[in-house]
């Protein structure tokens, strides 16, 4: 479903951080073009 696409993350750092999702992404066969952690006060 992801296969080629182009991805931004966004994480929580009190939810789920960028790179966890980067991981899941990646093997989803997305290119993340920007990954970041944000803490949303």
């Amino acid at each position: 479903m992801l296969e080629g696409k182009k991805v931004i993350i966004v994480g929580e750092r009190d939810g789920v951080p960028g790179p966890a999702i980067e991981e899941c992404i990646k093997t989803a066969g997305a290119e993340v073009v920007f990954s970041t952690t944000e803490c949303s006060v």
